[in-house]
């Protein structure tokens, strides 16, 4: 019998491309982690110390699903990533034994409700209901990182409805990958389960109801979501 006094909460994954799937525990996003994004939101691109905010994992959307608009915003931007799942964690990783802890990629989408994001910005408010809304992290299939020749560098694209809204390459990461693992791992004790959402190029914009967005991450794979 269960010491449970509710139903537990099922375990959130990813569908792996081959089968499978990749259970998720929690889910770090980079912010401001390309030069060419940081301009255009207005700040200085040098190179800061990064910073991170979170998703839960259930706002994971998978399976190329249709993503309902959100409520309490007029202003839904797409951001574009790479994301990097763990296979093990711990505190104080370095960063040479960072990608040891890697297990695979996927191409997925930080969608933000930016009206909101700006507000709380300008009353020094969390960013946690901009960023973390229901459905707000469309993903794509999880790929082995033995699959992928080389996630440092290559193609990180978006297109809206067929067009080109965002392009860039890996290569112009601000913190690299095991970087960004070395950092945060200085902040928490990383897990098996953990993702983390590397940052998103330039480009990012709104997009309404009936947008088609497909997303892709060259020897990675692909995300889609359409806007209901």
């Amino acid at each position: 019998m269960s010491a449970y006094v509710i139903e537990p909460p099922k375990t959130v994954s990813i569908p792996v491309a081959g089968g499978g799937e990749f259970p998720v525990r929690r889910i770090f996003c980079v912010g401001r982690n390309y030069a060419a994004h940081a301009r255009e939101m207005g700040h200085d691109p040098d190179r800061e110390a990064p910073f991170f905010f979170c998703k839960p994992a259930d706002a994971l959307l998978t399976g190329d699903a249709d993503m309902p608009y959100p409520t309490e915003t007029a202003d839904l931007h797409h951001e574009m990533e790479l994301v990097v799942g763990l296979k093990s964690g711990g505190s104080d990783i370095t960063e040479a034994d960072a990608m040891s802890h890697v297990w695979g990629y996927a191409a997925g989408l930080d969608m933000t409700r930016r009206d909101m994001q700006g507000e709380a910005k300008k009353l020094g408010r969390p960013w946690d209901m901009a960023k973390g809304f229901d459905h707000s992290a469309p993903i794509g299939l999880m790929v082995p990182a033995s699959t992928v020749a080389d996630s440092s560098k290559g193609l990180i694209e978006l297109k809206v409805n067929g067009k080109i809204r965002q392009s860039s390459d890996l290569s112009f990461l601000i913190w690299s990958i095991p970087e960004t693992i070395a950092y945060l791992s200085k902040l928490v004790r990383l897990e098996a389960g953990d993702l983390i959402f590397t940052g998103t190029p330039e480009g990012v914009a709104a997009c309404v109801r009936g947008d088609v967005l497909e997303g892709t991450v060259a020897g990675v794979g692909t995300v889609r979501a359409k806007l209901v």
